[in-house]
């Protein structure tokens, strides 16, 4: 099971919904008659489904690093007091 660069491109186009509306249907009629290809495409939809997942976990533990930082480190007293303020029941 070869994958060529160009069906990795054509399935990459119809999954981001960057294909034509032509080429999406002809890539759908060839889905139907080539089991390889429709295989092809679940394998690279699961693929950027974890690079998706594994980028979200790498964004939040960013977030928190900074969130750690900001509001637990003396010098950024002033700062997380400002932001505790904002968000204070007066």
């Amino acid at each position: 099971m070869t994958t060529s660069w160009n069906e990795t491109r054509q399935i990459e186009a119809v999954l981001m919904g960057a294909a034509a509306p032509g080429e999406a249907l002809l890539f759908e009629a060839k889905l139907i008659l080539d089991s390889e290809l429709a295989n092809k495409m679940i394998w690279q939809q699961k693929t950027y489904n974890l690079i998706k997942q594994y980028s979200r976990k790498q964004l939040k533990a960013e977030i928190e690093a900074v969130h750690q930082q900001l509001f637990t480190q003396p010098e950024h007293y002033s700062f997380s007091q400002k932001i505790r303020q904002l968000f204070s029941k007066r």
